[in-house]
């Protein structure tokens, strides 16, 4: 699993753990691994996912002392709220370089040794981003919607080698996720400052509603690492990620558009 050290990430490995599995439990900085030093069966290994040479150094230990590896979990995510003229470059490099590419690196990474024991699952961490467009996701989203795509399209590719892939779409889940957001500066503007303003307070809001969400999602996880499926699967979890689904499905891009801005926006 990457991104393990924060979050989602030590919710899942520590469930997994708990639950019998020998869990690879990888991050950027290994001294960040103190937080499972009282967990046998969770091993840490220091990988940054925007690095291809750190992944390759990461794999060769991995595959050094564990013969067999049957789950990936692609974790590893930030956040980047942005309005498009005030972004900033060194942000968009690192939510792209962390959330889609870093996906990408580890998934290239491992499908050799998947191939070789003829089985082998990716699950890949994406978000309800990934399925809706709502207001200053423009870099998030964008890549969000990236895993999705990358991730349906490589399925086809492993259909010969039992290897399966799916995506994981959620919410605002109560860990430290939303307050690690990196935002944008304020500004002269004043309706970007009153977006921003507004759309932060509703995110804050839903996050701490979704009290059981975190271990609805570990859950989860683990019941589809158990049980891979043999086809392309993208699981939605929670009522606010279904709902936004479905709502979206049923609408339409211009009806769903209307709605976002009229009961979100006010405008």
């Amino acid at each position: 699993m990457t991104g393990a050290a924060g979050g989602l990430g030590v919710a899942t490995a520590s469930y997994f753990a708990q639950k019998g599995w020998n869990v690879i439990a990888t991050m950027v900085s290994i001294e960040e691994a103190n937080i499972f030093r009282d967990v046998p069966n969770i091993k840490c290994y220091e990988l940054n996912v925007t690095s291809s040479e750190s992944i390759e150094k990461a794999k060769r230990s991995i595959l050094n002392n564990h013969k067999s590896i049957d789950v990936i979990i692609n974790n590893a995510g930030i956040g980047y709220r942005s309005f498009v003229e005030l972004s900033d470059d060194s942000k968009i490099d690192s939510i792209v370089d962390i959330n889609w590419l870093g996906v990408v690196k580890v998934c290239r990474a491992f499908i050799p040794h998947f191939r070789s024991q003829n089985k082998g699952q990716f699950i890949n961490i994406s978000s309800i981003a990934g399925l809706v467009n709502l207001p200053l996701g423009s870099f998030y989203h964008s890549t969000k919607q990236a895993v999705e795509s990358f991730s349906e399209c490589m399925a086809y590719e492993l259909m010969d080698f039992n290897i399966s892939v799916c995506t994981v779409q959620f919410g605002n889940a109560p860990t430290n996720f939303q307050k690690n957001v990196t935002k944008c500066e304020a500004s002269s503007i004043a309706s970007y400052n009153a977006m921003m303003y507004k759309i932060t307070d509703i995110l804050n809001k839903k996050t701490r509603k979704n009290h059981d969400l975190t271990n609805c999602i570990v859950e989860k996880l683990y019941k589809v690492a158990e049980n891979p499926s043999t086809k392309f699967r993208k699981y939605t979890i929670g009522f606010d990620a279904n709902f936004m689904k479905y709502l979206r499905r049923f609408l339409g891009y211009r009806a769903f558009n209307f709605v976002i801005r009229k009961k979100v926006l006010k405008k």
